[in-house]
């Protein structure tokens, strides 16, 4: 299945009740979530009710490609872009090399609920970044790292599939053999 996860929903099916799970969104039971997105972050998330099929999607060996969106605080230059193409050193981890470039706001996009802050004197661009590996906040700690703090940040795809026609909330049913054999990224 996949799902378009909107913005302060926590991807987990339980909560405390103070803030809205994918259970408030998804009424079919036994299926998990194969990676996550944090709670500010919105868009493409996969579930599946298959053990394996979960593993092969997360499995970082596998260099399944997700590709985001970012509205990030500043300008990028051709250094920071260079940097997140080659990777960018965390401290606890360096990132592998992510295929990134400067972007229009997508027209596809939706407006989020609160709205980004908004700063008259601050400009703001958007970057499609696809990388390999999925860790904890991994993207806003890169463009982060190189002096872009995100602002907004959406996943359009995991491997095949993509938000394509999904809006926030809502879900569809996507078949599985649609993820090729082979899963490396693309360069």
């Amino acid at each position: 299945m996949l799902l378009n996860k909107p913005h302060g929903v926590l991807c987990q099916f339980s909560g405390d009740g103070t803030r809205p799970t994918l259970g408030d969104f998804v009424p079919v039971r036994r299926v998990y979530p194969a990676g996550r997105l944090d709670a500010d972050s919105e868009g493409l998330v996969v579930l599946t009710d298959d053990g394996a099929l979960q593993a092969r999607i997360c499995d970082p060996r596998r260099k399944l490609a997700k590709t985001y969106f970012a509205e990030v605080e500043g300008s990028p230059t051709d250094a920071a872009l260079a940097a997140l193409a080659r990777g960018v050193d965390l401290g606890d981890f360096v990132t592998a090399p992510a295929a990134v470039r400067v972007v229009a706001a997508p027209a596809w996009l939706w407006p989020r609920d609160p709205p980004v802050r908004f700063r008259k004197n601050v400009p703001t661009t958007w970057l499609e970044l696809a990388i390999t590996e999925g860790k904890n906040r991994q993207v806003r700690r890169m463009t982060a790292a190189v002096g872009l703090p995100t602002l907004r940040l959406v996943r359009w795809s995991v491997g095949p599939w993509t938000l394509a026609g999904l809006a926030p909330g809502t879900w569809r049913v996507a078949p599985a053999s649609s993820l090729p054999k082979s899963t490396r990224h693309p360069r």
